[in-house]
């Protein structure tokens, strides 16, 4: 268990501060892997968070918009429309000021295009029309751009969603396992939900507050160039401020989630192992750790809203300040009669409006730079390298065409990011429908020479072929449509019995299911169920015995009609009347395919075509059961050692 489940939240943030404040930037030449990632990350095997410009991001968010840029072309144009359209409005109250309460003529500008009733009544009824036709046009315009911008926002999540989970299953095996469950459901729902809402935080919102700022600095500059300078003053603090939002709270926010992630896999984890929990009486010391890590969130993310809260309380005494100063240098204009009060009306109700999109990204800076550090995890996620990528003209192989051999040459394998070799010089040509059965003790790798078969990973040194062909030169999916696979640990999905044996071929009749099932001798228990085959089972089987787990289990490789089979102790759970009427099952089943067999218990491989005897990575003995016998070598000792310990 890690050494902060042993800390106190309030130690663990402390540590968690000072790690942040004294982490260096990468040194100018630093190695650097080919996914981007340090050199000592790309060693440990641990993904690396990379800090990327905001410039940066909305190039990668550029890319992602493919397919949608129409929506958001369409979003922005009304968008531009309604902004404008609001724009309108405000330059009312200097007519109300200036040309109705005061009387005073319209300026010859504006009087040559401008039909003006004679009366004040007249003038006043006319403006507030002319404001409400035009605010009306444009809200249904501008709710119109939004409603655009949110179907591209839906879509955008969707979109990523599926980019990142397509990407995430075909991560290596290793690199799965590191995510858990439950902080790959977080990564997948939040991170990558909340990367979609960035059209909206990134593209709409700023494009909004650029529009009206443009309008309104156009506007201001008519009315009196001075005052639009003296508000320009406001610029070096939103730069500032945005350089502080991006080098400090996104980094605050990545920590925030990172957590996240980490409670939802440690939840989902023990929930997985409740019978483990409960058998050692761990249902308090497991309540505990979950209360201790929601406590460092909950101080990571009292941190992050201080900061955020900083932030924007500096922007809340810089806005009245400078809508101040402006007032103090207008009203001036107005007294020494180089401004008209309605002018001076006009600009203060242009300047809030200038200043309104400005107090509304500093207010949403929070939930930009949240979705912002999402985003980064994101792309994290999307930079690692698939799993068995397939070379340039890799071959398609289908059932039909395939014989079966199956072939090692001088291979060797060690777990990446291990130095140690878990199999060593492994020379091996078994011929197409044999069946060849590995034994030898716990860590003899066994189940990693299965996995080369499989190829969940690829050999060290050497290579593995199928029908001469290098397994690194067929496409790695078509090549496991070939193969039927059981384990001992035997994993179902939550559905019907039915739904999880046709999970090997989704198009399958019922009357094949069902075949299937009596070939694994798991009709029998399945006609006593009160829904029969489409009994629901639970999430990963539990309300099934581990017996009739591994039946199913054995069923769903049978439907799967494969070329080559792997048996990883795949009667294990059986009693020995079950297990004796599946292999007489299995028997006929392997009859014409490549069979590879783990088994424990060695009486079940005597009609093997060939035994394979492992230790230490390597093979020392092979040869059938009668051949290895006559030996009396390190198989005999085996057998004769489970016969003493069964009695006979």
């Amino acid at each position: 268990m890690p050494d902060h489940h042993r800390t106190t939240s309030r130690l663990r943030f402390l540590r968690a501060v000072r790690e942040r404040r004294n982490v260096p930037a990468p040194a100018p030449g630093a190695p650097v892997a080919s996914n981007g990632r340090s050199a000592a990350a790309a060693t440990s095997g641990k993904p690396t968070a990379r800090h990327r410009s905001l410039w940066t991001l909305y190039r990668e968010l550029f890319g992602l918009l493919r397919g949608n840029r129409r929506e958001v072309a369409t979003a922005l144009g009304a968008l531009a429309i309604g902004t404008v359209l609001g724009l309108i409005p405000p330059a009312a109250t200097k007519l109300v000021i200036d040309n109705v309460l005061l009387a005073q003529p319209l300026p010859a500008r504006w009087a040559a295009w401008t039909v003006w009733p004679g009366s004040p009544r007249g003038r006043l009824i006319a403006l507030v029309v002319a404001v409400l036709i035009v605010s009306i046009l444009g809200m249904v315009v501008g709710t119109f751009g939004r409603w655009r911008a949110t179907v591209a926002t839906k879509r955008m999540q969707v979109k990523i969603r599926r980019k990142v989970f397509e990407h995430a299953v075909r991560l290596p095996l290793h690199r799965v396992y590191e995510l858990k469950s439950g902080g790959a459901a977080s990564l997948i729902r939040e991170d990558a939900g909340g990367a979609g809402d960035l059209i909206l935080s990134m593209i709409y919102r700023p494009a909004s507050a650029l529009i009206e700022l443009a309008g309104g600095a156009i506007i201001l500059l008519w009315i009196d160039w001075r005052l639009l300078l003296v508000s320009f003053l406001l610029l070096p603090g939103a730069y500032w401020s945005e350089r502080i939002w991006n080098r400090l709270l996104r980094p605050l926010y990545r920590a925030v989630r990172l957590q996240r992630q980490e409670i939802d896999g440690e939840v989902t984890e023990t929930f997985g192992g409740m019978r483990v929990v409960r058998a050692f009486g761990r249902q308090r010391r497991e309540s505990a750790r979950f209360v201790g890590q929601n406590h460092f969130l909950a101080r990571q993310e009292m941190n992050a809203w201080l900061w955020s809260r900083t932030i924007e309380f500096v922007w809340n005494l810089i806005l009245p300040a400078a809508s101040g100063t402006l007032l103090f240098f207008g009203g001036l204009q107005v007294l020494e009669g180089r401004m008209s009060l309605g002018d001076l009306s006009m600009f203060l109700v242009y300047l809030a409006m200038l200043l309104g999109p400005i107090t509304l990204l500093a207010s949403n800076a929070t939930d930009l730079q949240n979705n912002l550090s999402g985003f980064d995890r994101v792309l994290d996620l999307l930079a690692e390298p698939r799993e068995m990528v397939s070379r340039p003209g890799a071959v398609l192989v289908r059932k039909a065409a395939v014989a079966g051999r199956v072939s090692f040459e001088n291979v060797s394998f060690a777990y990446p990011h291990t130095a140690a070799r878990v199999l060593r010089g492994i020379d091996l040509e078994v011929e197409p429908g044999e069946v060849v059965a590995l034994v030898g003790r716990s860590g003899a790798g066994k189940t990693t020479l299965c996995n080369l078969i499989a190829r969940f990973h690829d050999p060290t040194e050497g290579a593995a072929r199928l029908d001469g062909i290098d397994l690194r030169d067929i496409e790695v999916e078509s090549y496991r449509r070939l193969l039927g696979i059981v384990e001992q640990d035997v994993f179902l999905f939550d559905g019907t019995i039915a739904e999880n044996i046709a999970y090997a071929d989704r198009r399958a009749l019922r009357g094949a299911i069902e075949r299937a099932a009596r070939l694994a001798n798991a009709d029998e228990f399945i006609e006593r169920l009160p829904a029969g085959y489409d009994t629901w089972i639970g999430e990963r089987g539990v309300r099934l015995s581990g017996g009739q787990r591994q039946r199913l289990a054995i069923a769903r490789a049978v439907l799967a009609d494969p070329r080559i089979f792997l048996l990883d102790e795949a009667t294990s759970n059986l009693d020995s009347e079950s297990e004796r009427l599946i292999q007489r099952g299995l028997s006929a089943l392997m009859r014409g395919r490549t069979s590879f067999v783990i088994a424990h218990r060695l009486s079940t491989i005597r009609k093997a075509d060939r035994i394979l005897v492992l230790e230490a990575g390597a093979i020392v003995e092979t040869g059938s059961h009668a051949e290895l016998m006559d030996r009396s070598g390190r198989y005999r000792d085996m057998v004769d050692l489970q016969r003493l310990e069964s009695g006979e």
